[in-house]
């Protein structure tokens, strides 16, 4: 993590894998409750990108199963950064939880909700964050076993519907706004009632450096603390 000065402060410690996913998500969160969407990342940048989000106080990183050999990539990150929640986002079967769990993740992250995805994830003891859009689909989803709830396409869910969604859902339902997310719009989902952000293409894209990805983390870290 990076202080105000912008010398480096010293490392979070690791997060404890004798936790419950549960324990985990919400140890993760209350550090900085940001999940990195790193889409399209290599196994070549994932460690130095990694780098650049941890240095910027960033706990919860996720690879999109759609990237150029994911499991290659979520590997390298559970390796280097034990004090992050790392994981695997897209997914949308069985099979591949198993494969994400193969290389010591502990985060699986669905643009839907599947029960058997879900089911899976619980098995293999790992947090998971599908996807919703509906009062619905939210309602499934925390039956079916989800630790917190990915709220997607967000550019369709404006806070007032964030708002309205939390007023039906048990107390104290996470729910993460995905898509869309920039520094400016992240305060009225909060005082909605977000729980925290998933972040994307505002923060890394194939082609940026590790330097644009570092300022983009810092942008979004301090955006969060600010809105607080």
């Amino acid at each position: 993590m990076t202080s105000v000065s912008g010398v480096p402060a010293p490392p979070s410690p690791a997060l404890d894998p004798a936790l419950d996913p549960a324990s985990r998500l919400a140890a993760a969160l209350q550090r900085l409750p940001l999940v990195a969407i790193l889409r399209g990342i290599t196994p070549d940048e994932a460690v130095p990108v990694g780098q650049a989000l941890v240095d910027a106080g960033w706990s919860l990183i996720e690879v999109p199963l759609n990237s150029p050999r994911p499991l290659a990539s979520i590997a390298a990150l559970v390796r280097a950064f034990p004090q992050a929640l790392v994981g695997a986002g897209t997914v949308l079967l069985a099979d591949q939880v198993r494969a994400v769990a193969a290389t010591g993740a502990g985060l699986i992250v669905s643009p839907n909700t599947d029960a058997g995805v879900l089911a899976e994830g619980h098995r293999q003891q790992m947090v998971c964050l599908p996807g919703v859009a509906t009062p619905t689909e939210a309602f499934a989803a925390l039956a079916a076993g989800a630790h917190g709830l990915k709220l997607f396409p967000a550019e369709l869910l404006p806070p007032a519907g964030l708002k309205a969604m939390r007023a039906v859902l048990p107390g104290g339902t996470l729910m993460l706004p995905v898509g869309g997310i920039t520094p400016d719009n992240m305060a009225a989902y909060r005082s909605a009632g977000a729980a925290g952000f998933g972040i994307g293409s505002a923060l890394y894209r194939p082609g940026m450096s590790v330097a644009e990805v570092a300022v983009q983390a810092r942008r979004f870290a301090d955006a969060w603390r600010s809105a607080a």
